[in-house]
């Protein structure tokens, strides 16, 4: 009961900075004017959520001084909770108006923290408990990470409406004690097995490992799927909250609507893609799930047409995000199916990390095309050809897919 306390409380502690700054952030920047373009570069700062396998040695080789009296993974995981927190508060006393440079530095050094912490998160839950408990771990983990996105979207737009932004990030960086009171609680357990980490087994190995199971060309065909298959939605991402802003939905309409929406609605589509794969298999779950995809992203088109109608948004939003869900799912067991046993961690943080550099590249550029449709044919009209753009950045792992499950119908892999 203890551990899955303790589990719950870090998938808060990890889940809270990666919304602040992935979503939140945009949603402050918007309201105070700033340029779309500016917005969608800022995407490009949780890139070392993608990138954090280049220095997940690092964790794994050494501990923090004077915090390592906790526990080697407990000191990188205070270390970070600690920097995560000051970060938050510098941000609530900085003006992106006055210091945008500064202030997206601030933001940077909170998503690398929060890389460091997810990292060592990992580790500590997959040492904390033996292969028998790591379902209920996950789930601890997860339940956490669902209670942080509400936390730092929904109720952090509320409480912003009604307080400012300042107040906000302040109350956020404070709720960062609920991890560091988590992992105070719980002792950890110490690793004998755990072997020092270099560029060559941490990366290398991995990697021809992947390439001599599969072949060279197949797995190039497996990485493409991996590298398109997220673009839809990680690049549309940064422009939802400046489109909903610009529609004229307030903060609290985003905040209740939009975001609670959003959250149950993709819970949903997570055991919705359970049962597909379990019912179609992994091939039809992932083009089912790129179809709905492209559907309810091209809704969004609509929705740019039409005046502001917080059903019909709340709508579509459930919708967009139940498909997320069901290719959350779908996309997980993919990745989950390419990995050996032999590196299992390392692999699949290499494979999710491909998946997810496109996309996070690509969209820090959203906020130009946004602008430069709207520039060209008016604010209705340009957004509704944005989001048919990012519609359609879905075809080309649909048409792979499809060519791969034609061409390898009993391919084990999916």
């Amino acid at each position: 009961m203890l551990k899955n306390i303790t589990i719950g409380t870090l998938g808060f502690s990890s889940g809270l900075p990666y919304i602040l700054i992935f979503s939140t952030l945009g949603v402050w920047l918007a309201e105070i004017g700033t340029d779309l373009s500016l917005i969608g570069f800022f995407a490009w700062i949780v890139l070392t959520y993608s990138l954090k396998f280049l220095w997940a040695p690092a964790v794994d080789n050494f501990s923090v001084p004077i915090l390592n009296r906790f526990g080697k993974r407990k000191s990188w995981i205070l270390l970070s909770q600690i920097l995560i927190a000051v970060g938050l508060l510098l941000l609530s006393i900085t003006s992106p108006h006055e210091s945008l440079y500064f202030f997206a530095f601030i933001a940077f050094l909170v998503a690398f923290s929060g890389s460091i912490q997810d990292i060592a998160i990992d580790a500590f839950r997959i040492e904390l408990a033996g292969l028998d408990q790591q379902g209920n771990l996950a789930a601890s983990y997860q339940f956490g990470y669902r209670i942080a996105i509400l936390v730092s979207s929904s109720f952090a737009l509320i409480f912003a409406s009604d307080y400012g932004w300042t107040l906000t990030y302040q109350l956020m960086a404070l709720l960062m004690l609920i991890g560091v009171a988590g992992v105070l609680i719980c002792p950890e357990v110490e690793n004998p097995d755990l072997k020092k980490l270099n560029f060559e087994n941490s990366i290398v190995e991995p990697l021809k490992d992947f390439f001599s199971r599969f072949g060279l060309f197949m797995a190039s065909f497996l990485l493409m799927i991996v590298a398109t298959y997220r673009l839809t939605d990680i690049v549309m991402g940064p422009m939802a909250s400046p489109f909903y802003l610009e529609k004229g939905y307030s903060l609290k309409e985003i905040g209740y609507v939009v975001k609670v929406v959003a959250v149950m609605a993709s819970i949903f589509g997570f055991f919705l893609g359970g049962l597909l794969v379990k019912r179609f298999g992994v091939k039809m779950s992932l083009i089912t799930g790129a179809c709905l995809v492209m559907l309810t992203n091209l809704s969004f088109s609509a929705v740019a047409l039409y005046e502001k109608d917080l059903s019909l948004l709340g709508f579509i939003v459930g919708a967009d995000s139940l498909a997320a869900g069901v290719v959350g799912t779908a996309n997980i067991t993919f990745l989950t199916s390419l990995v050996s046993k032999k590196y299992t961690a390392v692999q699949y943080a290499l494979l999710t990390s491909f998946m997810m550099l496109p996309g996070k590249i690509f969209s820090g550029f959203s906020g130009l095309l946004a602008n430069s449709f709207k520039t060209e044919y008016g604010s209705e009209t340009g957004w509704m050809l944005f989001f048919l753009t990012t519609s359609f950045l879905t075809v080309p792992s649909l048409l792979l897919l499809l060519y791969y499950r034609k061409a390898h119908k009993d391919a084990s892999t999916l």
